[in-house]
């Protein structure tokens, strides 16, 4: 078990020890529509690459949501065969829903530096084919 300070430093040094190993300008948040964005996320026992709709308006995220789930078959196909679609996802920390797509990575941990290459690995292969998705599809979503 690690202190705070200790998960602190150990989750620092995991960000920026894959920004070295993968020197790239992720999309993430620049999508060019609001609301709607990228993200990598990892814990103590999970990895996921995700795409986020955090519209406040319920309907207009549930619009885009309905997008997202017509293309679903495509996804799957093409893209991401591991994709997960959450039409109400609750995000505890700031206790709002989201809709979500995402590929998840189990039994990996922040906090285990032997899992690290393999979370970054799955970062860069599922954020590469969620970008590849998203340029194939944005005039789509926008």
């Amino acid at each position: 078990m690690f202190s705070k300070e200790e998960s602190r430093k150990l989750r620092k040094e995991f960000w920026i020890s894959f920004g070295k190993s993968f020197p790239r300008k992720w999309l993430l948040y620049d999508t060019k529509i609001k609301d709607f964005s990228f993200k990598f996320y990892a814990d103590r026992k999970k990895a996921m690459v995700i795409l986020d709709l955090e519209m406040t308006d319920d309907e207009l995220r549930y619009m885009y949501y309905d997008k997202l789930i017509a293309l679903l078959k495509i996804v799957k196909t093409e893209y991401l065969p591991e994709a997960i679609f959450e039409r109400d996802y609750y995000l505890d920390l700031s206790d709002k829903n989201v809709s979500r797509m995402y590929v998840a990575l189990d039994g990996v941990s922040i906090h285990n530096k032997n899992t690290w290459q393999e979370i970054y690995y799955f970062f860069k292969e599922n954020m590469e084919q969620m970008e590849l998705f998203f340029n194939d599809f944005e005039d789509y979503f926008k």
